[in-house]
């Protein structure tokens, strides 16, 4: 039944993804998430995996829900695609700390990203990271104007990144709260 509505439903999110990503520079993506994106991650790692067991497809449900953004905060997930070679541990130690440096600013309003507890330590840095940016109502508002200027940093001290993100990532994140 999945499989025949399968490659439309996957190219929809596809589209809605590109959207919603943000490239950091040459080492960072960030992808916000919503319940589109999330369902079909769950529903790729049941095929993928051939889950088909209600307790194994409810595992990866209550996963996927912890990751779900909420009335108050925007979900995203941190990619750091680095290539396979002999330096990338070198380029993820460097990276260490990064949980603590990435801000979304939504016009003057700036909000740092709290992350998923145990993706990293003191001297390793998971090359996946999940995290939320808490919002208040005026920042509800904030994403529902056209006007809003919308920019994810990193300050890090090893790698600093500012970008402004696109009005149609603005708009996509808003219409999660229409």
């Amino acid at each position: 039944m999945y499989a025949h509505i399968r490659d439309d439903y996957r190219n929809k999110v596809i589209a809605m993804k590109r959207a919603r990503r943000v490239h950091l520079g040459d080492k960072v993506e960030l992808v916000f998430d919503n319940r589109l994106t999330l369902t079909m991650q769950i529903e790729e790692i049941c095929r993928l995996e051939n889950l088909t067991r209600d307790e194994q497809i409810g595992d990866e449900i209550a996963q996927a829900n912890t990751l779900m953004p909420t009335d108050s905060s925007l979900a995203a997930t941190m990619f750091i695609p680095l290539p396979q070679d002999d330096k990338i541990q070198d380029e993820l130690r460097a990276l260490v700390g990064l949980d603590e440096h990435v801000v979304l600013h939504l016009g003057d309003h700036a909000i740092r990203a709290g992350f998923e507890p145990g993706r990293s330590t003191e001297d390793k840095i998971s090359a996946v990271q999940y995290l939320r940016f808490p919002l208040t109502a005026e920042d509800h508002a904030a994403l529902g104007s056209p006007a809003t200027k919308i920019e994810i940093e990193i300050d890090h001290p090893n790698y600093k990144q500012r970008v402004t993100c696109s009005d149609e990532l603005r708009a996509s994140l808003a219409a999660d709260y229409a």
